[in-house]
């Protein structure tokens, strides 16, 4: 199985760290920060976790991500597999994104890490 590196990050924060894949969680996805009872919590409080893993298409695109790693990790080039993923801050999309793909992977078999860019940044206010 593959070595599979994910980073999960906020477009209003900096660029796009460079992957093989990059989801961009934005403009498909409800944001948890409409949400004044969400807005100052994370992907490590259970209410944003709950919020975004109960959107409609988040459960699929984990699964057609994972199977985007797993094409990636048969080709014939060794070496480790990174997928970014961004939301608008990075506190509540991505992250929750990030760890709902690593346990997908990990229970796959792959050997996964993960790294939240931009979790513990403060909110933008927008």
């Amino acid at each position: 199985m593959a070595t599979v590196e994910i980073v999960s990050f906020g477009y209003l924060h900096d660029a796009p760290p460079k992957a093989h894949l990059t989801i961009d969680l934005r403009e498909h996805f409800r944001d948890p920060h409409v949400s004044p009872e969400l807005r100052y919590m994370t992907a490590e409080d259970e209410p944003v976790r709950a919020a975004v893993l109960g959107t409609a298409g988040i459960p699929a695109l984990v699964a057609a991500t994972a199977a985007a790693v797993d094409a990636f990790a048969a080709g014939p080039s060794a070496g480790t597999v990174t997928v970014a993923d961004g939301c608008a801050g990075g506190r509540h999309r991505a992250p929750t994104f990030a760890l709902a793909l690593a346990e997908r992977l990990t229970a796959a078999g792959h050997h996964v890490s993960v790294h939240h860019r931009d979790l513990d940044k403060d909110v933008v206010q927008r």
